[in-house]
């Protein structure tokens, strides 16, 4: 009997070594995940010209061009991998990337702090909505005297696409609205202002402004939002756990193409591509 008990409480302390010390709960690295399998997968929504779009002339992955897809592609190039292109739905994007589906995102993806507690954000790349008055609202041109400030908002229908950062400035600094609503694509909200289903469609002027220029339909507002400067950053989104390495290099990519002026260059280049495409 002592020898049975004995052996127990080896089998116990050993048993227990291996669960507590033995195996790791720590997150597997994903940039050697990636270049173990050859190739980074990434996640876009390819409807925000110039950042990332469809060329209907193109097929298969060169379809997907813009500002985007270049840093995309610079990225796999300094890992030293294939990139491999995954389009969907905005709201797939976010949740792909929060549940480590893929391995990172980049289209068009603002700043925000909630955003940050489920995703690892980069350091902000492109920073042109700041620069071309950050966000404010897109309207028809009858409602140009009607809707001039923040407060005059309360009479009108405002719309948005959901789980962008326009859906934080909407319900954060837009105190009241006749209605608040949300649709997955924001040339759906362009449209929906457009066609009379909606008033107001909160949104970053520089994207406002190229989808003004391509249809002239629609008028931007002089009123900006004052947010806080992050809130203007594109950056890119990956899993939040087991990406610190990651992180590190698409970081040294950007702060490399940002001292070269690069990135700016793609999206002026790609703003005229996207025009020639009447998107």
């Amino acid at each position: 009997m002592k020898k049975v008990l004995s052996m127990l409480v080896v089998f116990v302390m050993v048993f227990g070594l291996v669960a507590c010390g033995g195996g790791s709960s720590e997150e597997p690295d994903r940039l050697e995940q990636i270049k173990e399998k050859g190739y980074i997968e990434l996640a876009i929504e390819p409807y925000s010209a110039p950042a990332g779009f469809i060329d209907p002339t193109k097929e298969g992955d060169a379809q997907y061009v813009g500002a985007d897809m270049e840093l995309a592609y610079y990225i796999a190039d300094k890992i030293g991998v294939e990139l491999k292109i995954v389009p969907l739905e905005w709201t797939a994007v976010l949740v792909g990337i929060s549940e480590g589906l893929y391995d990172f995102a980049i289209s068009a993806i603002s700043y925000s702090p909630e955003r940050e507690e489920s995703m690892n954000l980069s350091d902000g790349y492109y920073f042109g909505g700041a620069e071309a008055g950050g966000y404010g609202w897109i309207m028809r041109p009858e409602d140009v005297d009607k809707y001039k400030t923040v407060e005059d908002l309360k009479d009108a229908i405002v719309i948005t696409q959901s789980g962008t950062i326009q859906e934080f400035i909407m319900n954060e600094y837009v105190p009241e609205a006749k209605e608040f609503r949300l649709l997955p694509m924001m040339t759906d909200s362009y449209i929906a202002v457009a066609e009379g289903m909606a008033d107001v469609c909160i949104t970053d002027k520089s994207t406002a402004n190229l989808y003004v220029e391509a249809n002239g339909n629609l008028v931007v507002s002089e009123y900006s939002f004052e947010v806080d400067p992050r809130l203007s950053s594109i950056v890119v989104a990956m899993p939040l756990e087991g990406t610190d390495s990651l992180e590190a290099v698409v970081n040294e990519c950007i702060a490399e193409l940002r001292a070269e002026g690069q990135i700016d260059k793609w999206f002026d280049e790609y703003s005229d591509y996207a025009k020639t495409l009447g998107l």
